[in-house]
């Protein structure tokens, strides 16, 4: 004899979580969208495409970093590869947030980063100008880099 509840209990379980997996992944996008607009670091289009090779540079440079904590570096690692995988959190061509899940992220990375080694860290392995340098360090937290 067959048991028809557990089955119709297996997809009334798996339609719940599905719907809470979607509901979190919409607040997730929204809330992306807002911090998007309202962000005070601003990049125009040619920068951010001269940009973006100097920070997987900057990553890759920290996380090889004997210094830095372990649990850094490892944050360092998983965001490279988090960058340089094709699949995203939020897929690119949702307008804002699918860039902004990219952004948002390095900007928590390094802001771990700077709270753990200080800003010199990533002065230190900046390959990039020094306008790059002052949008990387205003993305982690720090407003304005410090005058040698």
């Amino acid at each position: 004899m067959r048991d028809d509840r557990g089955v119709g209990e297996a997809w009334r379980v798996g339609a719940t979580v599905l719907g809470t997996l979607l509901a979190l992944w919409l607040v997730l996008v929204v809330t992306l969208v807002v911090v998007g607009r309202r962000s005070d670091v601003r990049i125009s289009a040619r920068g951010a495409v001269r940009l973006l090779p100097d920070v997987l540079r900057l990553v890759g440079r920290l996380a090889k970093d004997p210094i830095l904590p372990r649990r850094v570096r490892w944050s360092l690692w998983a965001l490279l590869g988090y960058l340089l995988l094709p699949l995203d959190l939020v897929p690119d061509f949702i307008p804002v947030a699918g860039q902004a899940d990219d952004v948002i992220l390095v900007a928590l990375v390094l802001r771990g980063v700077v709270r753990a080694a200080g800003p010199d860290a990533v002065e230190r392995h900046w390959p990039g100008t020094p306008e790059g340098l002052e949008v990387v360090l205003r993305l982690a937290g720090r407003g304005e880099r410090r005058h040698r």
